[in-house]
């Protein structure tokens, strides 16, 4: 007979409580009075999840929902302990672990594809990455977009000094493309579809830097505090991000239908953004591919793109080069996609 995950966690196995004294029995903690989670205001699965209330039912406390504009303000809510939980890009991430911000990257809620890409202006004739030479182009700072871009423009040689580049939350973006003082823009979706509609068309993909060796990703970041607190609740959430996925596969339209109401969008293209994504299942996670299972941290894939990541921006002055450390391995937890399993073991 399986032993019941309650049961489970109160015997303490180590990987899923390593802050409890080895030998004792580990103290409930209460739950929280609510679970605060941040999200952009982009086309995620996440999204369905604050419509259909499973994180809520998962969790059996009230979620507050923080929509953040950029990365940059998502560092500043865990700085200011306004969060507990953050779905975000995988760039800013490297920037919170760099600076020392009490956050751990647990999960990966999608590998970005399509659903981020740069948009330029057909009436400017830019087709490509050596066209926006003279021209303005805007993107949201201290992104997994702002990545993406700089890399893109390292990578092909392009003289950055001959393009104009502002920086706009995702929202301005769309307002300045509109008034026509933008010529061209990386975002992510919706907002890239919107530019597409009023006269743009995608000249560069994020999937395109994969052949370069760049993994860039939206993941699933907690405060360190509240993953000691409640284990369980990190563990829970990311199975309701699992499934999600399988909701989306089972019944696309009426998914895409839910999160385009809640979003002002269309249906077409929500579903243009999540199939713009791949999503790595927990158990594919826990392989060296992504975590890992945690015996070799700092030789995983993950964390060679973290690193990689954290290079990039100190070479462009994002972060500082000295504050890059050693090892990520305190900062990626594969803990809790391994409690995530153990949980789905003893449904």
């Amino acid at each position: 007979m399986k032993t019941s995950f309650r049961s489970w966690l109160i015997a303490g196995a180590a990987f899923a409580l390593p802050f409890a004294v080895a030998g004792s029995v580990a103290a409930a903690e209460p739950l929280p009075k609510e679970v605060r989670i941040a999200y952009s205001g982009g086309a995620q699965l996440i999204v369905n999840a604050k419509v259909d209330g499973s994180l809520e039912k998962a969790f059996g406390v009230p979620v507050k929902w923080v929509q953040f504009g950029t990365g940059a303000d998502v560092l500043n809510l865990f700085a200011s302990n306004s969060i507990d939980i953050a779905n975000f890009g995988s760039s800013p991430t490297v920037s919170a672990i760099v600076r020392k911000l009490p956050i751990e990257l647990v999960g990966v809620s999608a590998d970005i594809a399509t659903y981020e890409r740069l948009v330029a202006r057909k009436s400017k004739n830019i087709q490509s990455l050596n066209d926006l030479a003279g021209h303005t182009v805007g993107y949201p700072a201290n992104s997994t977009a702002q990545y993406a871009l700089d890399t893109a423009i390292q990578l092909n040689k392009i003289d950055r000094s001959k393009i104009r580049f502002v920086p706009l939350k995702p929202d301005e973006l769309v307002a300045a493309w509109r008034r026509g003082d933008v010529d061209a823009g990386y975002v992510w979706a919706p907002f890239n579809s919107t530019l597409e509609a009023n006269g743009g068309q995608p000249i560069f993909y994020t999937k395109d830097l994969k052949k370069d060796g760049y993994l860039i990703f939206n993941g699933i970041s907690i405060s360190k505090a509240f993953g000691e607190k409640h284990p369980e609740l990190v563990a829970r959430l990311l199975l309701v991000l699992e499934q999600q996925v399988a909701n989306y596969r089972k019944n696309p339209q009426a998914v895409a239908e839910a999160i385009a109401k809640e979003l002002g969008s269309t249906p077409a293209a929500v579903t243009d953004s999540i199939n713009g994504n791949e999503y790595p299942t927990i158990a594919d996670q826990l392989k060296p591919q992504w975590f890992g299972d945690g015996t070799s941290p700092d030789s995983s894939t993950l964390a060679g793109a973290v690193r990689k990541t954290a290079d990039f921006l100190g070479s462009i002055d994002q972060i500082r080069k000295q504050d890059i450390p050693a090892s990520f391995a305190t900062s990626i937890n594969p803990r809790y996609l391994k409690l995530a399993q153990q949980i789905k073991a003893d449904k």
